[in-house]
């Protein structure tokens, strides 16, 4: 009975921390197409939302790098193309 409700837990909070990943990427993914973003602060940006899922899943750098990283630099990408 104890093991389910940890193991219960453990999928909760394991949900609640992917919600909030979900959240920060979607976030960061707007804010970087606004106009009024600069490269700068784009860059800013992506440091700051790395940090945060490193916090979240510290042992998932290279994840981050395969999947987000690219993601965020083809959009900082295109707004050097616009301009």
């Amino acid at each position: 009975m104890q093991k389910d409700k940890e193991d219960r837990d453990k999928i909760r909070e394991e949900n609640q921390k992917m919600r909030y990943l979900r959240f920060l990427v979607d976030l960061t993914v707007s804010l970087l197409y606004q106009d009024n973003t600069s490269i700068v602060e784009a860059i800013e940006l992506m440091k700051d939302t790395k940090k945060r899922v490193l916090t979240l899943f510290p042992d998932k750098e290279n994840t981050y790098d395969l999947i987000y990283k690219p993601r965020f630099a083809r959009i900082i990408m295109e707004k050097l193309e616009l301009n």
